[in-house]
């Protein structure tokens, strides 16, 4: 077990040398807080639609020095995309703890309410983060993958379980959930009323 368990910790660090990239050091526990912080208070002002906020105002929101944010996010750039790679990853293991934890249905409708959420964060920085790296870029690309799959997992077994239409597809679920949420100037209290119209509309 040993041998094996350290050949899976290993893993991470030997794929980023296949590549190419030198593996990240694990963060010391105070350094983590920080960087948790500060993708906070980097979402919440985005959500809140105060996408022209300062850097300076991010770092003072999250409680630290504007110094401890330019030595993990050296530009406004690098800290959009540690928001949505957050992001995407929470929606991914969401479906999952989901999947294993409720019922069919509230699974789905869970899902759902988390893609709300990211969604909201998405509009804010979504183009500007785009413009900068292209919509074929890796980021894009695994992000796109990764939700589908979430999406394709949670729809499923609630179609296998009766719960779903079957004729419902995933591009048709991500599209009129996400065209809702995408819409500028909604609240989240309206995008959640939406949902829960789709919702309606999708329950077999």
């Amino acid at each position: 077990m040993t041998g094996q368990a350290g050949t899976a910790a290993a893993q991470p660090a030997a794929d980023a040398l296949a590549r190419g990239v030198p593996p990240e050091r694990p963060m010391r526990a105070d350094a983590r807080r920080n960087y948790d912080r500060l993708i906070t208070a980097a979402r919440e002002v985005l959500v809140a639609g105060d996408e022209d906020v300062s850097l300076e105002a991010i770092a003072q929101r999250a409680g630290v020095g504007i110094g401890t944010l330019y030595r993990r996010f050296p530009n406004r750039l690098a800290l959009l995309e540690a928001v949505y790679r957050e992001d995407v990853d929470d929606l991914v293991t969401g479906a999952e703890t989901l999947l294993a934890d409720r019922a069919p249905w509230e699974a789905f409708a869970g899902w759902l309410d988390r893609f709300i959420v990211y969604a909201s964060t998405k509009r804010a920085l979504f183009h500007e983060l785009i413009d900068a790296v292209g919509r074929d870029s890796e980021l894009a690309t695994h992000s796109r993958q990764a939700i589908e799959g979430a999406a394709s997992a949670v729809l499923a077994r609630a179609q296998d379980a009766g719960v779903v239409r079957a004729d419902v597809q995933t591009s048709d679920l991500l599209r009129l959930v996400g065209g809702c949420t995408m819409m500028p100037g909604s609240s989240l209290e309206q995008r959640k009323r939406m949902l829960e119209i789709v919702l309606a509309g999708v329950r077999a």
